[in-house]
């Protein structure tokens, strides 16, 4: 089944909001990159927050789709976009505040942060979802 909107916004908040704390737990502690901050947690609202409005987009563009799907590829497309945007929106505008200097942050973290948390997260969307929720996905992606 295709996802929804509804279904996207619902799916994407409950995996960030779960998988994606669990992930940032590390990176926050200082386990993984450098020193103790919630530079990560804010990362990782920008990328709720601004996914929804992009989630908008993407719905639009797969109905235009013949068959109205939106296959892994373009979902990585859309995770390279999503990193760029708040790449930039955060390191070189500066128009995200965090609560450190954006000079700080630095690319390797910022990097190893989003790629770890996007790949937990469409592993988790991929699989635990199915096995969670099994009528998941027949109901657009929705699981309220």
């Amino acid at each position: 089944m295709t996802p929804t909107l509804l279904g996207r916004w619902q799916t994407r908040l409950l995996l960030l909001a779960t998988v994606g704390v669990l992930v940032s737990l590390p990176f926050a502690i200082g386990l993984v990159g450098p020193g103790t901050n919630s530079v990560y947690f804010w990362i990782l609202s920008y990328i709720a927050i601004f996914g929804l409005g992009w989630d908008v987009v993407y719905n639009y563009l797969q109905k235009s789709r013949w068959d109205r799907d939106w296959p892994a590829a373009y979902q990585l497309l859309a995770g390279i976009w999503e990193l760029l945007f708040v790449f930039c929106g955060i390191k070189i505008f500066g128009f995200l505040p965090i609560p450190l200097a954006k000079e700080e942050l630095s690319l390797g973290a910022f990097l190893l942060h989003y790629s770890v948390v996007w790949l937990a997260v469409f592993i988790a969307s991929q699989s635990l979802m199915r096995i969670i929720f099994p009528r998941w996905r027949f109901r657009g992606g929705q699981w309220l």
